[in-house]
């Protein structure tokens, strides 16, 4: 919500990557709700994917205040106030040290290692790296420190995005879209071979940092973005072997988040060709606020009303009426915050090549309904009785 408010304010005007507003947004939707999100999910689902308990699931309740804390002063750094990166910066090193800490010895664990936690595994050790470049950036933006702030900026992104974001998703998608949708009998392979690529990707994109060799770059890039065409061709495959045909708005986000992936990767590689940096933060606003926001409002979807019905209707099953799963969403709310936000992501795309302000404030407007439907249909589900 914070996010979407904060484009009202926003000038399309000559941004850049660098461009401290760009910034400021960015780390306000991925820790604020990207991130956030991803590790309230993975209190739940962790225990399920393992097989064992967490080793200290307590430890959860102190990583949302830090990393409320954190994501505040960095935000407030980016715009104004520059000595707060560093405060800001070492309080969401905290935050995810405990997070990545809690997962890596609940995963000592486990006897043996499959698919799924080798990819939550790997994404962990890179969103260990990708912080500790980010709090060297933090410290850089300070004027604390003097280091080559473009070359951290790539290894940054890969490392969080590319390394632990994408994989992470990468690897739950095996697990939730199957169980959604009733899948059976698809091949794994492509999400081994997509997981390789990705982290060879960003293995690559990293050591560019420290040797001077542009091929690097443009090798790493095209390997990301094979990585996520064979990533999609998984998805592909689970959607038509699933056997529940409905097309719910989980079915709906999902569909938008990947043609928004899609989407990215064309703006991705015209990039690489013209050079052009529109077409590259066009690309990044689709793969933040189309791809990774409509997979994780669809989930939101399917997870918090599973959650709400066994806490508040498993025990009563046998003794009285209990609803269904689907009687705990809102039709109309979620039907509202796909239409609003799917407009809204498309509108400020568009805004962003053309740099058009006009516009940006236009797709806000839509976005900013598409949240109020969205905290409308977490307290229904939320409070279903």
């Amino acid at each position: 919500m914070a996010a979407i408010i904060y484009l009202f304010f926003f000038s399309a005007e000559n941004i850049s990557l660098l461009d401290t507003k760009v910034l400021s947004l960015t780390h306000l939707f991925l820790l604020g709700f990207v991130m956030m999100t991803i590790f309230g999910a993975m209190a739940q689902l962790v225990p399920v994917v393992l097989e064992v308990g967490h080793f200290g699931v307590e430890l959860f309740y102190a990583i949302w205040p830090l990393l409320s804390i954190g994501t505040i002063l960095m935000v407030l750094g980016f715009l104004n106030y520059p000595q707060l990166l560093p405060y800001g910066g070492t309080v969401v090193l905290i935050s995810m040290m405990i997070f990545v800490m809690e997962i890596f010895l609940t995963i000592k664990k486990v006897e043996k290692l499959n698919l799924v936690i080798t990819s939550i595994l790997i994404s962990n050790i890179f969103l260990f790296f990708g912080i500790i470049f980010g709090l060297v950036m933090a410290l850089t933006y300070a004027g604390i420190i003097e280091t080559d702030i473009y070359a951290l900026l790539r290894s940054h992104v890969f490392l969080v995005i590319g390394g632990y974001i994408t994989i992470t998703l990468m690897g739950l998608s095996v697990v939730l879209l199957p169980m959604f949708g009733l899948s059976h009998g698809f091949s794994k392979k492509p999400l081994e071979i997509a997981m390789a690529m990705m982290s060879v990707a960003v293995l690559i994109v990293v050591s560019s940092s420290f040797i001077e060799l542009k091929i690097l770059n443009y090798i790493g890039y095209i390997l990301s973005i094979l990585s996520l065409i064979v990533y999609f061709y998984m998805v592909q495959t689970i959607y038509k072997t699933r056997a529940r045909k409905e097309i719910d708005i989980y079915v709906k986000s999902l569909l938008f988040s990947y043609f928004s992936m899609i989407a990215a990767l064309f703006l991705a590689a015209a990039y690489l060709i013209f050079d052009f940096e529109p077409l590259l933060l066009s690309s990044a606003w689709l793969i933040f606020f189309g791809f990774f926001g409509f997979a994780i409002t669809g989930h939101v979807y399917k997870i918090i009303p599973f959650l709400v019905w066994f806490e508040r209707f498993s025990p009563l099953v046998g003794k009285e009426k209990v609803p269904m799963l689907t009687d705990m969403l809102p039709k109309k709310s979620s039907s509202a915050q796909f239409v609003f936000s799917a407009i809204g992501v498309l509108v400020i795309a568009i805004a962003i090549l053309l740099q058009d302000d006009a516009l940006i404030k236009a797709g806000a407007s839509f976005l900013l309904m598409g949240a109020l439907a969205l905290v409308r249909s977490v307290f229904f589900m939320i409070n279903y009785k």
